[in-house]
């Protein structure tokens, strides 16, 4: 490809080559597309909340800081050391990294603060909806879905919920983009199964249910 950019493939059912999509470089690292990235990703993720789980974040911040302090002391002196008996010059070892922009742009701000403000009106807009019990079906699996997460908030605390998503982050992406014919095609069954139970609750309970136009205006008509 264009640019020096890696093509990667995969087998699909019949055991040809297929190209893998596009991602950016956050879904990249999800999907794994460079493995020591991820892997090194994912490790350091991993091994930080688990040391966050145990010890106070502060604890963790500090120590995490101080190793990576002493590691980028150590490279830097040896290489210095080494530029100095081998009589070469070649600059500074992080200068790749020290010339990196990593300043914000105005429109940048901008627009991560548009998106974040549609997302958060858009949940509070939703939370009204399903609490104000603007269509009873709604709000009736919005409860069930709650009383879910007190089993789920017995069972697990906040960090572990964290770690675990974590974990599903960098594995179920990828299991779906292995397996995503017989994954839709199972996913399709059981939507097909919650619309028609869904729609006999609605029959059941016609609380909030809107008539369809051609039945209002006949009744009119009467």
């Amino acid at each position: 490809m264009a640019g020096g950019s890696k093509r990667y493939s995969r087998n699909n059912s019949n055991g040809n080559f297929q190209p893998l999509p596009e991602r950016g470089p956050v879904e990249s690292l999800i999907y794994w597309r460079d493995v020591k990235k991820s892997g090194i990703v994912f490790g350091a993720g991993l091994i930080t909340l688990v040391a966050i789980s145990s010890f106070s974040v502060i604890s963790v911040f500090a120590y995490l800081s101080l190793l990576t302090l002493f590691g980028t002391v150590a490279f830097r002196i040896f290489k210095s050391l080494t530029q100095a008996v081998q009589k070469t010059n070649e600059g500074h070892p992080f200068k790749e990294y020290l010339e990196l922009d990593l300043t914000l742009s105005h429109e940048k701000v901008q627009n991560i603060a548009g998106v974040a403000v549609a997302h958060i009106n858009g949940f509070i807009s939703e939370l009204r909806r399903l609490f104000l019990v603007e269509d009873i079906i709604d709000s009736i699996k919005f409860g069930v879905i709650l009383w879910a997460f007190t089993f789920v908030g017995a069972w697990f605390n906040g960090m572990t919920l964290v770690i675990l998503a974590f974990v599903s982050l960098f594995t179920l992406p990828k299991v779906y983009e292995n397996n995503k014919q017989s994954i839709d095609t199972y996913l399709d069954l059981v939507r097909s199964k919650l619309t028609e139970i869904t729609d006999k609750i609605r029959v059941a309970i016609p609380i909030g249910n809107k008539k369809p136009v051609a039945a209002a205006e006949s009744e009119k008509d009467k």
